[in-house]
C-alpha cells in the first residue's frame, strides 16, 4: 500500500519525545521548524495518489500498489525508474531533500547482501532482515538510518570510557534487547523508524562486543528521546530565505534510554564480523541516491548564476562563460559517474543489481569534494549583492521601497521584484548560515572525505592497471611472486 501526507502525520503523532530550544515539542507536525519540511514528505505522499505522477512514483506487484523508491532493484530499468521518480519529487517541491526514505532503504538491502553473515549467529536475524525490507515496501515506512555516536574518546575502547557514549546492549530479556547510548540522525523526529547500527568500534580486534549490535528502533518507542539542534525555519521570513523555510531537514541526538529492541527487529548483536561487514558495505546502494541529490543542487547553483549573468547583460563575457562551463562540467561530471555507474550495474552477493562500485564511489569523492570550490565560483557568478541586500520588508515599505525599486531594477525585462526573489534565493543557496549548514552536511552526512577516498580505494579492481605497467615497463613475473 501507499500512504497519503495525512497518514504520515498521523503515524508520528505517537506521542514520541522530542525537544527543540529547550521545550518538548507537543506535536511535531504543528511544531514552526518542523512542520515545512514534514510538509513536503507529506506531499511526497500525496504525489504517490496523483494521477499525473501515479505510474512514475509506484508500482504493483500483485494486488498491491508500491513506492518505487522502495524496490529492491533487479534490473537497470528499476534504476531508470528510481532516476525518472526523484526528477518528478524534485521539480515538483522546488528544492533538494536528502533523507526521504530512499537513500536509507539501500543500506537495509547491503544488509540483506550480508544474509550469510548473519546466519553465521542466529537464523533467525537473517529473516529478520528480510521481513523488515518486505515491512517497508508493504507499509511505505519512512525509514532513516541512525550512524552516527556521539563518539567519545576514539584513543580508547568503548569499554574504557563512559559506556554510553556508543550505544550498546546492556541485557537481553524474553522480548528482546535492552539498548543504551546515542546517535546523531537526519530526520528522526520525523521518521517512522531507524536501522540503527554501529559507526566506530576495535571490531578487528575484539571476539564478541556489547556494542556490535544492528536493529530497527521504533523513532515513537519508549526511552527513544530527540534533542533537536535548533531549526532554521520561520526564523525570518520566507521571502528573505525560501531555501531554509522549506527544506531544512532537522537533525538530532537521538537518546536511547534502556530501549527495548524485541528480537524480531534486530539483525545482529554481539557479532563483531557483522559489525564489520556493515561499515564495509553500507553505502554500496545509498550512495547513489545521495550522489543524486547533488546534481539537483548543481542545478540550482547553475540556474542561480547563469540568471544573475543574464539579468546583467554579463553572460555575453567570455570569462563568465567560462565560470559557467566549470559549474556545468561538475553537474555532467556528477551525472557521468551516476549514468556509468548504472551502465555497469553488477550483481550483488544477495542477487540485487548494485550500481558499479568504484565508479559510484568515485563519483561520491568527486561531488563531495569539489562542491566548495563549486559553490564559490557560483558565488562569484552571483555577485556581492547577495550580501548586502535588504530584506523583502524593506522594498516593501513606504520610505525606503520606492528607493530599493529604483535601484534594483535595471530595465523593463528585470524589475526590483524579479531582482530581489533571485538575490534572495542565491544567498540562500550559497550564503546563508542555512547554505553553510548544507555543505557541512554534505561533506559528513555518508563519511568524512577519508573514508570515501577509502571506498573508491577497496572498490577499484587494480589488477588491470598494475597488469598494464608490469607489461610496458617489461616487468618479470618474479614481482608477482614467481620464476624470473
Amino acid at each position: 500500500m501507499i500512504r497519503t501526507g495525512e497518514e504520515y502525520k498521523n503515524g508520528i503523532r505517537d506521542g514520541r519525545e522530542v525537544w527543540m530550544d529547550g521545550e518538548r515539542v507537543k506535536d511535531v507536525t504543528r511544531h514552526p521548524a518542523l512542520k515545512p519540511i514534514i510538509d513536503i514528505k507529506a506531499r511526497m505522499y500525496d504525489m504517490a495518489h496523483e494521477e499525473r505522477y501515479s505510474s512514475a512514483l509506484t508500482y504493483v506487484d500483485g494486488n498491491e500498489r508500491h513506492s518505487i523508491f522502495y524496490r529492491p532493484p533487479q534490473t537497470k530499468q528499476d534504476w531508470a525508474d528510481k532516476i525518472a521518480a526523484v526528477d518528478h519529487v524534485m521539480k515538483d517541491i522546488g528544492g533538494v531533500v536528502t533523507r526521504v526514505g530512499d537513500e536509507t532503504i539501500g543500506e537495509m538491502w547491503s544488509l540483506a547482501d550480508g544474509r550469510d553473515v548473519l546466519a553465521e549467529i542466529d537464523p533467525r536475524f537473517a529473516a529478520n532482515i528480510d521481513r523488515h525490507i518486505q515491512a517497508v515496501v508493504e507499509n511505505d515506512v519512512f525509514h532513516v538510518s541512525a550512524n552516527t555516536d556521539p563518539k567519545g574518546d576514539r584513543s580508547l575502547p568503548p569499554q574504557q570510557q563512559d559506556p554510553d557514549l556508543m550505544v550498546h546492549v546492556t541485557r537481553e530479556t524474553d522480548a528482546g534487547i535492552i539498548i543504551r547510548g546515542a546517535k546523531y540522525e537526519t530526520a528522526a523526529a520525523y521518521a517512522d523508524q531507524a536501522y540503527l547500527k554501529p559507526t566506530v568500534g576495535a571490531w578487528s580486534t575484539e571476539a564478541l562486543s556489547d556494542y556490535a549490535v544492528g536493529c530497527i528502533v521504533k523513532m515513537g518507542a519508549p526511552g527513544v528521546k530527540h534533542i533537536c539542534r535548533a531549526g532554521f525555519a520561520n526564523r525570518s521570513s520566507e521571502k528573505d530565505y525560501p531555501l531554509a523555510n522549506r527544506f531544512d531537514e532537522v537533525e538530532a541526538l537521538v537518546v536511547f534510554d534502556d530501549v527495548l529492541i524485541p528480537w524480531e527487529d534486530v539483525f545482529f548483536y554481539r557479532h563483531t564480523r557483522a559489525a564489520q561487514f556493515v561499515r564495509s558495505t553500507l553505502h554500496r546502494y545509498s550512495a547513489f541516491p545521495y550522489v543524486l541529490r547533488l546534481l539537483y543542487t548543481a542545478d540550482m547553483m547553475i540556474g542561480a548564476a547563469m540568471w544573475n549573468a543574464k539579468q546583467t547583460g554579463l553572460d555575453k563575457l567570455q570569462s563568465v562563460r567560462e565560470k559557467l562551463a566549470d559549474l556545468v562540467c561538475y553537474r555532467e561530471g556528477i551525472n557521468a559517474h551516476l549514468t556509468a555507474s548504472i551502465a555497469m550495474a553488477e550483481k550483488s552477493p544477495g542477487g540485487l543489481l548494485m550500481p558499479q562500485q568504484s565508479m559510484l564511489y568515485a563519483g561520491r569523492v568527486f561531488g563531495c569534494s569539489q562542491l566548495p570550490a563549486m559553490m564559490h565560483i557560483a558565488r562569484e557568478l552571483c555577485g556581492g549583492q547577495i550580501c548586502i541586500t535588504p530584506n523583502a520588508s524593506s522594498f516593501e515599505a513606504k520610505g525606503s521601497g520606492e528607493w530599493l525599486n529604483k535601484f534594483y531594477s535595471l530595465n523593463d525585462q528585470w524589475q526590483a521584484e524579479d531582482r530581489r526573489k533571485l538575490l534572495a534565493f542565491a544567498r540562500d543557496l550559497l550564503n546563508s548560515d542555512y547554505a553553510g549548514h548544507r555543505l557541512t552536511f554534505v561533506q559528513f552526512a555518508q563519511a568524512p572525505h577519508f573514508n570515501h577516498l577509502a571506498a573508491v580505494y577497496n572498490s577499484f579492481d587494480f589488477s588491470g592497471p598494475l597488469d598494464f605497467v608490469k607489461k610496458s615497463a617489461g616487468l618479470s613475473d618474479r614481482i608477482n611472486g614467481g620464476k624470473a
